[in-house]
């Protein structure tokens, strides 16, 4: 998402300085701030989107960084778990034409596809996670904006990342098939798909850092998006005639394990490791809300939203964080309250962050769409307190949607799930604009301003608020816990991929920028890089000081290969460049010879991509 990627939405930007709304705002048109902070959100995304984003300097196409923040904290990274988040939040809204925003399906398209091209160079380089050899390298949760690996300590392996995106690709590869692009599928997308499902199949069963890359154990989400993955991996093998050994044999054993995290009261997040905490945290509401299921009835076994422990949960999580902000004070039980990470939380202060306030939400409104569907709700004892802070005479059964306890309940809840999103507008800046966190007793934004994540929990959050739900990922067949547990896992087999997706699905007129691959071939040594400047601002307008650096992630002893993905120009325009190199020293050494030249490519379809020898 960089130069033109969502360019149609820019002028709704809004450029007000960092003030809030008074705290009437709760009683202000929730429905209008919806839709402004919706369009926003889109700006959001794009502008932290390499290869069209106007905060991504030097960032790969396709590369989504956390945040534009380069200090206290740095997120300047790009991370495989919030990047596919993200791109299966776009991924939806193109299967709906844009999902009323003012984008283009087009312009989705575009992102997603560079993604999927950069997803398949970044399996490729190893890191202190590992190689793709032995799939270990997958577990690495985040990059430089380069492709380069990140080389300092941090909390890896993290196994969520590899299941997340093998849900977001198999989501657009599903796409393909139903339009007619069977071939795109099984030759670009499954051969990335394949190596993350061999990932979850082998290492599920390994402990590994959870999501807030903070503790060292076994985790909910983790566990319950690598079972999803794994169910959709199955049933894309079979569209496509491939193998996925790992897919039926390891799911229900997935599940099984699945049902330890519930201590009867709620779910504890984390297990298998050494630490005080209560269990109680956003990674719960998260694996329940990105492992819902439209066509799902309440299933208890896998924590629908609507399911009695998804519910018990969810009071549990939001009335743990009652009576530590103080921006919650004098708010009661059944009213919508600011929630964050977990109440031990010490990061940044330990405050509220925007996407688990939104998330919290979410949750209701899945749960509200599956009630709706299935007709009716029902109360047990599992569930009962969650109810009670709604009606507090409500007994246990079940109610039908016609019954005056159904109506009664569920408009309270809907209400409950409006109040966290009034909590947001009243603490997002008139700019719109989402940070990580902010402040637990003034609601000022700190920590990562303009989170990626961020952006992408308001647009789900909203479009669930309007039933407006993905397809199903096949829950109904894949409920079913085994009687006896039992750890197998399949070692996978893992295959390189270097794929460049075409562009889009044919034809590029001359007004479109189109992201061009440029491949050279240079022997160079350690600490010497390469870069290419020309006649256009993407490359520096000749300026060496900003010039646009290749990266040797596919750099080989035989295979002296340096490559950058940049959009330059539109289509059919000339232009000319010439690559140079910096040596440890700082000395800028040109290549020889004229300028070269290209001519931006227009076609039906097209590859853009361009090869070339370093001259000496």
């Amino acid at each position: 998402m960089r130069a033109t990627l969502f360019t149609s939405v820019a002028s709704v930007l809004w450029t007000g300085s960092l003030t809030f709304a008074s705290p009437t705002a709760k009683s202000a048109d929730l429905a209008s701030f919806i839709s402004k902070e919706g369009q926003r959100s889109i700006v959001g995304i794009s502008e932290n989107l390499g290869g069209k984003g106007s905060k991504t300097p030097g960032t790969a196409a396709g590369l989504f960084i956390a945040s534009p923040n380069m200090a206290n904290p740095d997120y300047y990274y790009t991370w495989t778990r919030d990047s596919a988040l993200t791109i299966k939040c776009l991924i939806d809204l193109f299967e709906i034409s844009g999902g009323g925003y003012s984008i283009s399906t087009k312009e989705l398209e575009t992102g997603i596809r560079n993604y999927v091209s950069s997803q398949a160079v970044l399996q490729n380089v190893s890191n202190p996670s590992g190689t793709l050899q032995d799939g270990s390298g997958l577990g690495e949760p985040k990059f430089e904006i380069d492709l380069n690996p990140f080389s300092g300590s941090w909390g890896r392996p993290q196994r969520d990342g590899p299941a997340l995106r093998a849900t977001a690709m198999i989501t657009y590869a599903d796409w393909l098939i139903s339009h007619g692009q069977k071939s795109e599928a099984a030759d670009i997308m499954w051969p990335i798909i394949a190596n993350d499902l061999a990932y979850v199949g082998q290492y599920w069963n390994n402990t590994g850092f959870d999501l807030w890359e903070e503790v060292d154990g076994s985790s909910f989400f983790t566990l319950a998006v690598q079972h999803r993955a794994l169910v959709q991996g199955s049933s894309l093998a079979q569209k496509l005639g491939k193998s996925c050994p790992a897919c039926k044999s390891q799911a229900p054993q997935i599940l099984c394990f699945l049902q330890s995290f519930w201590n009867g009261k709620y779910i504890t997040a984390n297990i298998n490791l050494d630490t005080s905490r209560s269990g109680i945290d956003l990674n719960s509401i998260l694996g329940s809300i990105h492992t819902f299921d439209p066509e799902a009835a309440c299933d208890d076994s896998t924590f629908q939203p609507c399911s009695a422990r998804a519910l018990a949960n969810h009071k549990v999580y939001v009335d743990s964080f009652r009576s530590i902000y103080k921006i919650n004070a004098g708010i009661r039980e059944g009213s919508a309250a600011n929630v964050g990470r977990y109440p031990e939380d010490v990061y940044q202060g330990g405050n509220p962050w925007y996407l688990a306030t939104l998330a919290a939400a979410e949750l209701l409104y899945d749960a509200l769409y599956q009630w709706n569907k299935i007709g009716k709700l029902d109360v047990t004892a599992t569930s009962l307190a969650f109810f009670e802070d709604f009606d507090a005479s409500v007994k246990k059964g079940s109610y039908s949607a016609h019954s005056s306890t159904y109506k009664t309940l569920t408009s309270a809840i809907r209400a409950y799930a409006d109040g966290f999103l009034t909590l947001v507008q009243e603490y997002t800046p008139s700019n719109g604009s989402l940070a990580e966190q902010y402040n637990r007793n003034t609601s000022v934004p700190l920590s990562a301003n303009d989170l990626t994540w961020s952006y992408a929990s308001f647009i789900t959050a909203v479009q669930r608020r309007s039933s407006i739900v993905p397809a199903s990922w096949g829950e109904k067949s894949a409920n079913a816990v085994p009687t006896t547990c039992s750890a197998s896992p399949v070692t996978g087999t893992y295959q390189a991929v270097a794929s460049a997706f075409p562009t889009s699905t044919g034809c590029v007129p001359a007004t479109d920028v189109v992201p061009i691959t440029f491949y050279l071939i240079e022997n160079t040594f350690y600490g010497e890089n390469v870069y290419m400047t020309g006649n256009v601002s993407a490359l520096g307008n000749w300026d060496t000081s900003n010039g646009f650096p290749l990266t040797a992630n596919l750099y080989t002893e035989t295979d002296n290969l340096w490559f950058a993905s940049v959009e330059l120009i539109a289509a059919g325009t000339p232009f000319e460049y010439k690559y140079y190199k910096v040596e440890p020293n700082g000395t800028v050494i040109w290549e020889s010879g004229d300028n070269r030249v290209y001519v931006a490519p227009t076609g039906c379809p097209i590859q853009p991509n361009q090869h070339d020898v370093w001259r000496s």
